[in-house]
C-alpha cells in the first residue's frame, strides 16, 4: 500500500466517523421546538469546561458523574433534555447512558459551538 492509499483511507474513515457522529445529533429545528417546549439544556463537559464558558440557562452534570446527579436533578424521565459537550461525543455518550436508565426524551445537541448556536437563534 502506498502512502497515498493510507492517507486516503484514513481520511475516508475520519470522514465516515464524523458523519456517523453526527446521526445521532438532534436537528435544529427540532431542537428549537423543544426548546421552546422546555427542554432542558445539560451540559456534561467537566465543571472546569463549564465555568470556563456555558450556555445561558445550561445545568452542567459532567459524564463522569451523570447517573448519580441525573437522579437527583433529573427526576422526570419524561422530560425532554438536550445534552452537548465540547464535540458531540460525551453528550452521545450520556445519551446512551439516560436512556437505558429510563428517561425517553434525550437528544444529542452536538457540539458546544452547535448547541450555542441554536439556543442563541432562540426557540422561534
Amino acid at each position: 500500500m502506498t502512502d497515498w492509499s493510507v492517507f486516503a483511507v484514513a481520511a475516508l474513515a475520519l470522514a465516515a466517523w464524523f458523519g456517523f457522529k453526527r446521526l445521532s445529533w438532534i436537528s435544529s429545528n427540532r431542537a428549537r421546538s423543544c426548546l421552546r417546549d422546555g427542554a432542558l439544556v445539560v451540559d456534561v463537559r467537566t465543571p472546569a469546561e463549564f465555568f470556563g464558558r456555558h450556555l445561558p440557562g445550561a445545568v452542567n452534570l459532567p459524564l463522569d458523574n451523570l447517573l448519580n446527579a441525573a437522579q437527583r436533578q433529573l427526576p422526570d424521565k419524561q422530560r425532554v433534555i438536550l445534552l452537548h459537550c465540547l464535540s458531540g461525543t460525551r453528550s452521545d455518550i450520556a445519551r446512551r447512558l439516560l436512556s437505558s436508565q429510563g428517561y425517553r426524551q434525550v437528544f444529542n445537541l452536538g457540539s458546544f459551538g452547535r448547541a450555542q448556536k441554536i439556543v442563541q437563534m432562540g426557540p422561534g
